[in-house]
């Protein structure tokens, strides 16, 4: 009888832990399909037009999802460091983002990697705008001249702008009429000086191609009288986190899917100008890194 018993203790134990067992694999595999049901977000400067960036970015997203069987979508942010926050905070998993505002965002997740850009991106320009009766034709000629940059937060629109004015022996906190204005974005900029608001501005060349070809701007009232030297610019930024979150490999899948995108996308191809993608790294940015902590816009 006790021989019995022990028997029978034995096999309920051995099934309780089989059972156990089962129950833990159960919950490794619902934890692993609770990753999978994680939404990849993505964001973009909000450097130009929020209705034309919600509907490319928004192609972008339905791509990648399509491209990498992950859950995507597009949000947008209010301004410059807000993307920048989200991204720190590892809510905003990949960010379109600016020369400087990848150096920023990386500063603070050291672990983030700048993949991809535009080809356009490795020899990128700003142009300064003006009235074509203004008598200005040179960066020297706008001491005393009513400016605005972009956003602060823009290496098109501001950084480089400002680095060149300076190289140029212009101190735009001193040298122009008052301190100089912050649109907040290109597409504010360039109305600005054609509407005389203000005499003359600076801006990304790409954002300034495309309303020249669309007829966004009037050129009899509004023109590029300076281009600046080439310097590496926007670019994907991912963060850190997505290995963690989304499973190993999805940083490869991710950019994969970024470099295969072609001209056939149009919204996409309409939004960033160009009909394909190239790799870059963090090095590349080494320069907009030096002369933002030269201007002391980063420590």
């Amino acid at each position: 009888m006790k021989k019995w018993l022990s028997i029978l203790v034995l096999s309920i134990l051995a099934f309780s832990l089989a059972a156990c067992g089962q129950q833990e694999d159960k919950s490794k595999e619902e934890s692993k399909d609770a990753k999978t049901d994680e939404v990849f977000k993505i964001g973009a400067i909000p450097d130009q037009n929020a209705a034309d960036l919600e509907k490319g970015m928004t192609a972008v997203a339905d791509y990648l999802s399509e491209k990498t069987g992950l859950k995507v979508e597009f949000v947008p942010s209010v301004d410059y460091a807000a993307l920048v926050t989200g991204f720190q905070r590892g809510e905003i998993h990949m960010a379109w983002f600016g020369g400087l505002t990848s150096v920023q965002a990386r500063n603070l997740v050291p672990d983030a990697e700048s993949i991809v850009q535009r080809p356009r991106d490795a020899e990128f320009h700003s142009v300064f705008i003006t009235q074509p009766n203004s008598g200005i034709s040179k960066l020297e000629d706008l001491k005393g001249v009513p400016f605005t940059f972009g956003s602060e937060s823009s290496t098109s629109g501001h950084l480089m702008p400002r680095y060149f004015m300076t190289e140029a022996g212009i101190n735009p906190d001193e040298d122009l009429d008052g301190k100089p204005n912050y649109s907040g974005s290109h597409d504010a900029t360039y109305k600005l000086v054609e509407s005389g608001a203000f005499k003359a501005g600076a801006l990304n060349e790409a954002v300034w191609e495309a309303a020249v070809n669309e007829g966004k701007v009037d050129t009899s009232k509004v023109k590029v009288f300076y281009t600046t030297p080439a310097y590496f610019d926007y670019n994907w930024t991912i963060n850190s986190n997505v290995e963690e979150v989304f499973g190993k490999g999805t940083k490869q899948k991710v950019k994969e899917a970024l470099l295969s995108i072609t001209g056939d996308q149009k919204d996409i191809a309409d939004l960033f100008q160009t009909d394909s993608f190239v790799e870059t790294n963090n090095d590349n940015y080494k320069m907009i890194e030096k002369v933002a902590k030269d201007l002391k816009i980063i420590k």
